[in-house]
């Protein structure tokens, strides 16, 4: 099931992508806060970022590619760029 549903408020997006995050990178949920840098919270190499687009995709039903994570340092700018997306 995707966590994106009709008109989901960008909180409960982040509180669902914290949930699919946390699990699927075997990460604390309590540590993925916007203030903390994506890439050390989840540990990513590479290849990780292209499980990360999957997830993204799959989850949220929105389109990203390697190149919308070059600016992305924390959650915070992760969440701005599904903000975005999302048109939210």
């Amino acid at each position: 099931m995707n966590v994106i549903d009709v008109k989901m408020s960008l909180e409960e997006v982040i509180e669902g992508t914290r949930d699919f995050l946390s699990e699927e990178f075997e990460v604390d949920r309590n540590l993925i806060l916007p203030q903390n840098s994506l890439k050390e919270t989840l540990d990513l190499d590479s290849l990780d970022y292209v499980d990360l687009v999957v997830l993204i995709e799959e989850n949220l039903n929105i389109k990203v590619t390697g190149e919308d994570f070059k600016d992305i340092v924390t959650f915070g700018d992760f969440y701005a760029l599904v903000k975005k997306k999302l048109a939210l």
